[in-house]
């Protein structure tokens, strides 16, 4: 084997180490982003989860009676009595 056909040899085994290096690397990576990507997948589902608790919940405490029950026990709201009406006239 000549000279010129050693070192092409070395530079063919060279690029055939690097490029199972660069695999290896992009496999390490991608692996990687792969959990990042579950995480996310878990932590978007239980977002969801939250998200439909808090409409559920919203729902509950938007209703007529909850707000007037709110009103009459926290801020000591009631029906004004008939003296109690002022009318404005223009």
């Amino acid at each position: 084997m000549s000279r010129a056909g050693q070192v092409l040899f070395l530079l063919l085994v060279m690029a055939v180490l690097a490029s199972a290096m660069a695999v290896v690397y992009s496999k390490y990576l991608s692996r990687k982003q792969f959990v990042v990507l579950q995480e996310l997948q878990a932590e978007k589902e239980q977002i969801g989860i939250e998200w439909g608790r808090l409409q559920l919940e919203e729902s509950t405490l938007a209703t007529h009676s909850e707000v007037e029950k709110r009103a009459r026990d926290r801020l000591k709201m009631h029906l004004p009595k008939f003296d109690e009406v002022v009318v404005i006239r223009r």
